[in-house]
C-alpha cells in the first residue's frame, strides 16, 4: 500500500523537507503547494496581466493557486495541515476545512500554543502533531503497522 501525501500549510520553515527526509524509504508520493512565497503571490497577475488594485491582484493569484490545492487535496490519501508559529495561516485553515469536508485523513501540525485557537480543526483531525517527526511516525505506522523502536 502507497500513500500520497499533501504537505499544506505555513512555507516559512522547513517542515516540509523534515517529513520527506524521514519518510525516506517508504512508499509516498509527497505534493504541496507552491512554496514561494513571492511567485505564488504574484502567479496571477504574472500569467494573466496586472492589476492596479491589490484586491484583484491577489484574488487572481489564489484562483489560480487554488487549481494546484484543489487537485493536490482531491488526490491526497492523507492531507497534513501546518500552523506556524509567527503567522495566521488562514489558507491552512481552509485547506484543513476542504480536506475534511473531502473526508480526507487528516493530520495537523502545531505547537502547544495554538491548541485553544485550532480545537475545531484538530477535532476534525485524525491526528494532531507537534513535531514533524510524529508526523513521520504516523505514516510510517500507517504504512508498515509498526510502532516506534
Amino acid at each position: 500500500m502507497g500513500l500520497n501525501v499533501y504537505l499544506s500549510g505555513e512555507i516559512h520553515t522547513d517542515w516540509r523537507e523534515q517529513i520527506i527526509d524521514g519518510a525516506q524509504g517508504l512508499d509516498i508520493t509527497f505534493n504541496s503547494p507552491v512554496t514561494d512565497h513571492d511567485a505564488s503571490d504574484d502567479c496571477g497577475v504574472a500569467i494573466l496581466g496586472e492589476e492596479p488594485n491589490k484586491y484583484w491582484h491577489d484574488h487572481k493569484g489564489a484562483m489560480v493557486n487554488a487549481i494546484r490545492t484543489r487537485k493536490g487535496i482531491a488526490d491526497a490519501d492523507v492531507v497534513v495541515v501546518r500552523f506556524g508559529e509567527k503567522y495566521k495561516q488562514w489558507n491552512a485553515a481552509f485547506d484543513a476545512g476542504y480536506a475534511a469536508a473531502l473526508g480526507k485523513s487528516l493530520i495537523v501540525l502545531h505547537g502547544p500554543d495554538h491548541q485553544h485557537a485550532l480545537k475545531e480543526v484538530d477535532a476534525a483531525a485524525l491526528a494532531v502533531a507537534e513535531q514533524p517527526s510524529q508526523v513521520v511516525v504516523v505514516l510510517r505506522y500507517v504504512l508498515t503497522g509498526k510502532l516506534p523502536g
